[in-house]
């Protein structure tokens, strides 16, 4: 079992681990029968052995360790205070311990391993076949369950915290909401990685918050022993998982008896009478101080079981902070508030009037100071879409088993970097889009054959930094789109007319119409038609567009532009009779002074401008905006040529006044009944900017009413 002659320069660690084993030494002398002092500091130094780094810890040792932890949760989980066979085994497995510290310093053989440890039962009757157990798929799912593995921590923390609160105030109807969002989470991300045991302990007990949210249950002391025993055993299962996860025991199914918790939460559900736990404080403590002695015995968790997240959380010098978002939100906009501040007093007419070579320097330094602060808070809320990328590995996985075919998933661009509102906002259209992709776009097996392609149908997903903003792609190798059936289904719909003339980006993107589906079924994945219209409404809510590229036969691809931030827009400043407006520059392809001549009128569609040899509709932006425009002939003004899909229009406007990075404010419920306008902005000199929204432009009619757009408002 143990290596024969293990010497000490292979373990760097061994002084360490004896100053531990001494402590326990002496914390034990101490202990007796009947009594629960020194629980705390022995299970306190055990689980120093067990946050030493693997690489620390002498790995002939980790056996010896895991008898001691079982014997210490026994106890815990039972009578909480020492009995004289507890106290016996501790002491002898302290002694083994010592031994094996002295032949690994002295290179003598190893102790033999004490008789009836090897029958230690680590969780409470859990030879019982009927018990429900979990596998982890670590080929598989490595990178989900670390991400699981740190979340369950923190669920854990919270739901624990707010017992506590309950125990005070049993009708806090904040903290019971938390609560149930705990579990609700913590149901979900265990479904999504098939851990049933888990998610079923997970529903239950979410189903029993339910019950206190809506006043058909109410909370009690015997209600609380519950939701700590179920908090307890997915402690457990979470504490496995991150053994696994560092190593120990890999593969193995993780069994935790959970039946007489989930028998007690079904008993609590059906409003019968519950048996109350014993206690783990002496006669006489209130119920409270048992709740926190659990706590702080059972509850701490254990760094060594968690690649970045608990070491994040527990300890100092990891280089990492926890930090409430809302805090990191706050701080973004301080920053955003900062910087039209500074522009503000470098463009004062009173400043500039200053002739101070000094002032000038101060000026521009702090100008720099205020761009790499900036820079700096926005990049706090920039994360990698690795992860959110990650999660449609299982997604892909599960649907093609579903669906019976055989699908490759690509991710490419994974380090790509966006704002976090922006990642936790995207994972429900992707969600939308892959799983159309696997049902509608790609083929079964044979059709796929039958086709001359491989039976392997692939959707490649990807992500990078371009046009100004983020651009991800879905692509797949299926059938592609049926442009004679889209737009087929569209007229028998009433959406189009018999007649119409549309494009084939305007066909395509018919399939974002609320309701719209060509499917001949209705199938557990689609045919619905709900779900494409979604993915265009959250996206343009994220200030992004979709374009669709398909080809009959080869497939199709849907372009999502994202923005990288919400909070900051880069955009080109212009000047349209007498007022600014902002055009976000990802919607910008060039601008240009149209020469005589370059600008003609189509009877009865509009002006249209010669752009490198292609006619693209010319939109007076004045008449838009309500705005009598000071370049009445074309050649007066600027065309600035943007894009929405793969259409084009000129919009002409009076001046080109710059291009600035410019912080988006809300305009509120007074144009809450239009969208021409997606915000505004407060430029240098104090004066509201309007950003425009060209996605809208495109769909407006040629000639609108002048009263289209409401007055911007007042300057200050």
């Amino acid at each position: 079992m143990f290596p024969e002659n293990p010497n000490e320069s292979a373990i760097p660690s061994l002084r360490k681990v004896a100053e531990i084993i001494g402590l326990l030494g002496e914390e034990l002398a101490f202990v007796t029968p009947n009594q629960d002092a020194g629980i705390l500091p022995i299970n306190r130094l055990v689980m120093d052995l067990e946050e030493l780094p693997e690489k620390d810890f002498p790995p002939f040792l980790t056996a010896g360790l895991e008898v001691a932890r079982a014997w210490l949760d026994q106890m815990l989980d039972g009578p909480g205070k020492f009995d004289e066979e507890t106290i016996r085994n501790l002491n002898q497995w302290h002694t083994w311990m010592t031994s094996i510290l002295l032949a690994c310093q002295t290179g003598k053989a190893m102790p033999a391993w004490p008789e009836g440890w090897a029958g230690v039962d680590r969780s409470d009757n859990a030879t019982e076949a009927d018990e429900p157990s979990i596998r982890l798929s670590l080929a598989e799912d490595l990178t989900l369950l670390r991400e699981f593995h740190g979340e369950s921590v923190e669920l854990l923390q919270s739901i624990e915290q707010g017992v506590l609160v309950l125990e005070e105030n049993p009708t806090h109807a904040p903290t019971i909401d938390s609560i149930f969002r705990a579990f609700h989470t913590f149901k979900g991300g265990a479904g999504f990685l098939h851990l049933d045991a888990m998610r079923d302990l997970a529903h239950d007990l979410e189903s029993l918050f339910d019950e206190v949210r809506c006043s058909r249950l109410h909370i009690t002391s015997e209600i609380i022993d519950v939701i700590l025993a179920g908090a307890d055993a997915l402690k457990r299962f979470t504490r496995e998982i991150g053994a696994q996860l560092q190593g120990t025991n890999a593969g193995a199914p993780i069994l935790v008896p959970t039946k007489q918790v989930v028998a007690r939460v079904k008993s609590a559900l059906r409003g019968e009478p519950l048996p109350k736990t014993a206690s783990v404080t002496d006669g006489g403590a209130s119920q409270a101080a048992g709740v926190a002695f659990s706590l702080a015995a059972k509850s701490l968790p254990k760094v060594r079981q968690s690649p970045t997240g608990e070491q994040a959380l527990l300890s100092p010098s990891s280089g990492f902070v926890k930090l409430d978002t809302a805090k990191l939100d706050n701080l973004v906009d301080l920053v955003g508030e900062l910087v039209i501040a500074q522009s503000m007093v470098v463009q004062n007419p009173d400043v500039q009037m200053i002739n101070s070579l000094q002032l000038v320097r101060c000026l521009r330094q702090l100008g720099r100071i205020t761009t790499e602060l900036q820079r700096n808070a926005m990049s706090l809320r920039m994360v990698p879409i690795r992860a959110l990328f990650q999660k449609m590995n299982r997604l892909v996985r599960d649907l093609a088993t579903q669906q019976q075919k055989q699908v490759q998933l690509v991710l490419e661009g994974e380090e790509t970097e966006l704002d976090r509102n922006i990642v936790e906002k995207l994972s429900d259209p992707l969600v939308h889009m892959i799983r159309n992709a696997i049902d509608h776009g790609l083929e079964n097996s044979d059709d796929r054959v039958a086709n001359g392609k491989s039976e392997l149908g692939m959707i490649r997903l990807t992500a990078a930094h371009q046009r100004g903003g983020i651009v991800i792609r879905i692509q797949d190798d299926g059938k592609g789109l049926d442009r004679r059936r889209i737009l087929a289904k569209a007229i028998d719909r009433g959406l189009v007319k018999a007649d119409a003339t549309l494009t084939e980006s305007e066909i395509f993107s018919l399939i974002f119409q609320a309701g719209f589906s060509t499917a001949e079924k209705v199938t557990d994945l689609s045919g619905r038609g709900v779900g494409m219209d979604v993915v265009r409404r959250n996206i343009e809510n994220l200030r992004g567009k979709v374009e669709i590229q398909s080809r009959p036969g080869q497939g199709t691809t849907f372009t999502i532009l994202l923005p990288l931030t919400l909070a900051i827009i880069d955009g080109l400043l212009v000047g349209v009779g007498g007022e600014r407006y902002i055009i976000p520059t990802l919607s910008v392809r060039e601008s240009f002074k149209p020469p005589p001549g370059t600008v003609k009128t189509i009877q009865g569609r509009g002006e249209v401008v010669s752009v490198r040899g292609r006619q693209t509709p010319l939109l007076r932006l004045g008449h838009y905006l309500g705005r009598t425009s000071r370049a009445v002939k074309p050649e007066d003004g600027i065309v600035v040529v943007v894009e929405s899909g793969d259409a084009a229009r000129g919009l002409l406007v009076d001046e080109l006044l710059g291009k600035q990075e410019v912080v988006i404010k809300s305009l509120g419920h007074a144009f809450g009944q239009q969208n021409l306008l997606a915000g505004g902005a407060v430029l240098g000199d104090g004066w509201v900017g309007l950003i425009l929204d060209v996605d809208t432009l495109f769909q407006m009619p040629y000639h609108p009413p002048q009263s289209a757009v409401p007055a911007p408002p007042a300057m200050p």
